[in-house]
């Protein structure tokens, strides 16, 4: 993925890989653009409605607003933010969970730590939804799944532009220069995190992250680039799992050792990950 010819956009637009990328790329924005256009133009014809306004507002909503009234913002600076919430949340959300399942159905005792606490929470009520108050008691498998985000993170790998001179441990780095973090091994630095291979959730007790330089565990990035959906992911996916393991248990059928890694955007595995769910035990006929 990283060659020369694919450096400079002017190149790289006239290879195939860059006429296919932009052909995707504008049906993905021709379809944001319609949808900003058809909110835009419905909030314009509700204006006179003032007494409907709603106590809770979509970004959208907002966005289009500031678009509107203060004029400071086009459609276009409104479709980039659109598409990050759109289409940015799904895979990345979607490898968190599968490589969760896979590391609790590795690790026994967690998954009946988890269990334990979710049965704290519902009681026998495998049906309840999941509410707010229920998201902030999770508290263990809170760390199970910042262990599964620091030994596979979604996005192994983030670049940053640098945006003036900077000297980083005696390296000048001068401005405009590309920087590579690779957050797959950032987050396997055995100064930081002793025994980085071995699955353990208590490293992420306060106890034990007090005195952790804020940006030794980075899954969503840091700084002001980071994912602003980074909360929203994470209930989607304590939801998501405590829904499983209220009422199943699930066993990898796969070791660590034998499982490849593709490294693309998206952290995945290229051999497909065996899961065995079965009902549990208490539940079962």
């Amino acid at each position: 993925m990283i060659t020369p010819w694919h450096w400079f956009d002017f190149l790289f637009y006239l290879l195939p890989a860059g006429r296919e990328l932009k052909h995707h790329a504008k049906v993905l924005h021709d379809f944001t653009r319609s949808v900003i256009k058809e909110k835009k133009k419905k909030l314009l014809s509700d204006e006179k409605n003032v007494n409907e306004k709603r106590k809770r507002k979509a970004l959208m909503d907002v966005l289009l607003e500031h678009h509107i009234q203060m004029k400071d913002l086009t459609e276009e600076d409104i479709r980039e933010e659109v598409d990050t919430f759109a289409f940015e949340g799904h895979d990345t959300t979607a490898a968190g969970i599968c490589w969760a399942l896979y590391n609790i159905g590795l690790n026994k005792d967690v998954q009946e730590k988890i269990q334990e606490e979710l049965d704290r929470i519902f009681g026998d009520d495998t049906e309840r939804p999941v509410n707010t108050e229920d998201l902030k008691d999770m508290v263990y498998l809170d760390r199970v799944l910042k262990e599964s985000q620091r030994l596979y993170p979604s996005v192994p790998v983030i670049a940053r532009r640098i945006s003036e001179d900077t000297n980083i441990c005696g390296y000048p780095i001068p401005e405009g220069s590309s920087c590579i973090v690779v957050v797959y091994e950032l987050h396997r630095d055995e100064t930081v995190f002793p025994n980085p291979e071995k699955f353990d959730p208590d490293r992420f007790l306060p106890e034990n992250s007090a005195n952790r330089h804020p940006y030794a565990y980075i899954p969503f990035s840091a700084g002001p680039r980071n994912c602003i959906g980074q909360r929203f992911a994470v209930m989607e996916e304590k939801v998501l799992i405590s829904a499983i393991l209220r009422n199943y248990t699930v066993e990898s059928l796969c070791h660590r050792d034998k499982l490849p890694l593709a490294v693309e955007l998206i952290l995945r595995s290229s051999k497909p990950i065996l899961l065995r769910i079965r009902p549990r035990q208490r539940y079962s006929s």
